[in-house]
């Protein structure tokens, strides 16, 4: 159970200094993890990743190549031990469960379930829709050291101001700071 006795629904995500998510060709190379950025106490505290179709398709099955570190498979290991929510209006299947509709409900249900916090992974599309029905209990953004001029907007199409409260910061070796937010 979270710490404020309810789970809560977190974005984490890496943006550049110039607010893009990914390059123009989908790149995320620029994405530092480092030790001391202590992902895996975030990966401890939930046990639920919520992913779009393409997202998912991308990255909810993915496998390190041959030759990749002991470190990069744990870790995918971890992440691919937590439950899969996708979704998704047309596809079905696999190991994952699969939402076609009634987004705010099936949160809603989640939240309401005993376990740890939910991990609101994205894409870009399902963040969307997530931040403009009032979803997401806590921005964690982490801001690298980059410019990349152009490529995927960390948000689009946003309805409504959103006013947040700056809950912490934290500043890595790497020079990445890490802005944590939760909605007023």
């Amino acid at each position: 159970m979270s710490e404020h006795g309810t789970r809560r629904v977190l974005l984490d995500l890496a943006v550049s200094l110039d607010g893009f998510i990914e390059g123009k060709n989908g790149e995320t190379d620029w994405c530092i993890m480092e030790p001391d950025m202590s992902f895996d106490e975030f990966l401890d505290g939930i046990d639920t990743i919520l992913y779009g179709r393409k997202s998912y398709d991308m990255w909810g099955q993915y496998v390190p190549e041959e030759g990749a570190s002991e470190e990069e498979h744990g870790f995918w290991e971890r992440i691919h031990s937590k439950e899969k929510i996708v979704f998704s209006r047309t596809r079905n299947g696999d190991d994952a469960v699969y939402v076609h509709e009634d987004i705010p409900g099936t949160v809603a249900k989640l939240k309401a379930q005993p376990g740890r916090d939910i991990w609101l992974y994205g894409g870009a599309g399902l963040i969307t829709t997530f931040i403009n029905a009032g979803l997401v209990d806590e921005f964690r953004l982490s801001v690298h050291s980059v410019v990349l001029g152009e490529g995927k907007p960390l948000f689009t199409d946003i309805r409504e101001r959103l006013n947040l409260k700056l809950d912490g910061t934290r500043t890595f070796t790497s020079g990445v700071v890490q802005l944590i937010y939760h909605r007023n």
